[in-house]
């Protein structure tokens, strides 16, 4: 167990939105939450897994929607902690912590803002080892645990709280709920037992997100090569350095849809980038060709800085290099490609390892 204060918080934001691959929401939002809570509750607790009893309860927190919303619709903290403690209310049972369900941005900080103001620890892990924009899309769901109860919870203090037969149906009831919420909602999800979670989650998450937001800040600091230093951190792959010749964008169905375009720099001069998006990045086309997919990590960061830019941060004529990295092997399975593979996403291309393109 380790403490989680205002020192560390910026480090773990900037590092998940590296490894939100362009969504879970905007990271400079949750960490202001996040910071805040800390400074009025005192700091987190952050445990391993195997430093909790297996019977423990263990209850996810995230925000739901499209992350364009965010720019002007921000949560208000009241909103998650409706939606977490009426699980613990539905189940009957305390819940011993939160963790993050996707690492995302805004998503791997939410948590650490309900476990400072309920006084409670997070567990390092998460259900992704990325983020994606389906409730269903989930190590959880590959393990048979259930989305429900799921409860969401609006800045008004409306929440609904569903049971489903299956995570797919608690993605569809959910999104349309979504929408009439204003395409944003604070959620809680996924209750397990740390025993479950041994097997099913993606372990060090945080730990992860934080060690990467380090490096970008030391590579700042002393002038090195912000993109190299972070591509080498995370084992990741160069895959195209461009500039942002335009962006189409738009909110569809609780999500943000779109393709940005990008024209190649240096040795990718007289190159074309497609990088299409549903709230994550999802799929790089160079001149028409597929070159990385889904389930691997596609990561926008600013040549700059090396920092990551989100799918609402993209705007034309940004200097960016695109890198990729492998996901976790959960994902790379016949039952995780099923749930998160480039056909789900409509898509007519078998997935291919970055590394096997790129190694």
């Amino acid at each position: 167990m380790r403490l989680l204060d205002e020192s560390n918080i910026e480090d773990i934001a900037l590092g998940a939105a590296v490894l939100g691959t362009g969504g879970g929401g905007d990271p400079y939002i949750g960490m202001l939450m996040a910071r805040q809570a800390i400074r009025d509750y005192g700091p987190v607790e952050l445990f391993d897994l195997d430093e909790l009893e297996e019977s423990d309860l263990v209850v996810p927190t995230a925000m739901m929607g499209a992350p364009t919303v965010m720019v002007e619709k921000m949560p208000n903290g009241d909103d998650i902690v409706n939606a977490f403690e009426s699980i613990g209310k539905y189940l009957g049972k305390p819940i011993r912590a939160t963790m993050s369900i996707e690492a995302g941005g805004l998503n791997s900080v939410v948590p650490i803002y309900v476990a400072a103001r309920l006084r409670l620890p997070m567990v390092d892990c998460d259900g992704m080892g990325r983020a994606f924009p389906e409730l269903q899309m989930v190590t959880h769901t590959i393990h048979g645990i259930s989305a429900t109860p799921f409860s969401m919870s609006d800045e008004r203090g409306n929440t609904v709280l569903m049971e489903t037969v299956n995570n797919n149906w608690t993605e569809t009831f959910a999104r349309s709920v979504t929408v009439n919420m204003g395409a944003m909602a604070m959620i809680a999800c996924y209750a397990a037992t740390v025993k479950q979670l041994k097997e099913a989650a993606v372990h060090g998450t945080m730990s992860k997100a934080e060690t990467i937001g380090q490096t970008i800040r030391r590579a700042r600091v002393q002038e090195e090569d912000p993109v190299n230093t972070v591509r080498e951190a995370v084992g990741g792959y160069m895959v195209f350095k461009g500039k942002i010749g335009d962006v189409e964008r738009r909110t569809e169905g609780g999500f943000a849809k779109g393709d940005a375009y990008l024209e190649g720099l240096d040795e990718y001069a007289g190159k074309q980038l497609q990088l299409s998006f549903q709230n994550e990045h999802l799929a790089v086309r160079i001149d028409g060709e597929f070159k990385v997919t889904v389930p691997d990590l596609i990561v926008l960061l600013d040549i700059d800085t090396g920092e990551p830019i989100t799918t609402e941060g993209m705007r034309y004529g940004y200097r960016v290099a695109v890198i990729s990295m492998p996901c976790t092997e959960k994902w790379r399975t016949p039952e995780g490609l099923a749930l998160v593979g480039p056909r789900y996403f409509g898509y007519d291309v078998d997935y291919v390892p970055v590394e096997q393109r790129y190694g």
